[in-house]
């Protein structure tokens, strides 16, 4: 049996003996070619801010953005609602069983397979209602994600904390104390908690005035 570590091994590219470092696609594909990330389950913070803030707010629906939305789980949460769903994705593979898991459930969604460290996120034609982002830290997006924002529209945003022991290592993908309240100042918080433990995370809603 061949573990998902030596398997992405042996499928890397050599240039001069050396192996070439896997790109993030690559990372992500591998992962999900090994069955890896690919629940359908919504993270239970979307359930409670879905709730407490985004029912009550947005009664209406519209367009939704699924930042770095992988498989779909919460694209399809809200396209099952009735909304218009977007999913961005670095991943082809999985863009790709969004599309499959949306088809299953006779449900549409729009995916997009971009690589975000060079994608501007104002180019997209639409604006939206609300913006979802969980567990994925890229902070020169934060300005745009405002920007595509509909006014009175909502951020929900939860990833890891300095400091946690579940999930990324490197600084420049966790969050500071307290950074979310200082990172978005076109939006009026309307909820913002850190949970402490061996997964360290911050949650995050905010309105667009």
């Amino acid at each position: 049996m061949i573990s998902t570590t030596e398997s992405t091994y042996r499928n890397m590219k050599f240039s001069n003996n050396k192996p070439r470092v896997a790109s993030e696609q690559e990372m992500w594909n591998a992962k999900y070619q090994a069955g890896s990330h690919t629940s359908l389950k919504p993270d239970p913070f979307l359930l409670q801010a879905d709730k407490d803030y985004v029912q009550p707010l947005l009664p209406a629906r519209g367009d939704v953005l699924d930042l770095a939305g992988g498989v779909g789980r919460h694209s399809l949460f809200y396209a099952k609602r009735g909304w218009k769903a977007t999913l961005i994705d670095v991943s082809d593979l999985g863009t790709a069983l969004a599309q499959k898991n949306a088809r299953r459930r006779k449900l549409k969604i729009e995916t997009i397979t971009a690589d975000l460290n060079h994608y501007n996120l104002r180019q997209l034609p639409q604006r939206f209602d609300l913006i979802l982002g969980f567990f994925y830290l890229q902070r020169n997006h934060f300005p745009a994600l405002v920007d595509v924002l509909k006014p009175a529209g909502l951020l929900i945003y939860k990833t890891y904390l300095l400091g946690t022991v579940k999930g990324p290592t490197h600084p420049l993908h966790l969050l500071e104390p307290n950074e979310l309240l200082r990172d978005f100042p076109g939006l009026r918080v309307l909820h913002y908690r850190e949970t402490v433990g061996e997964s360290r995370t911050a949650e995050f809603v905010g309105k667009k005035e």
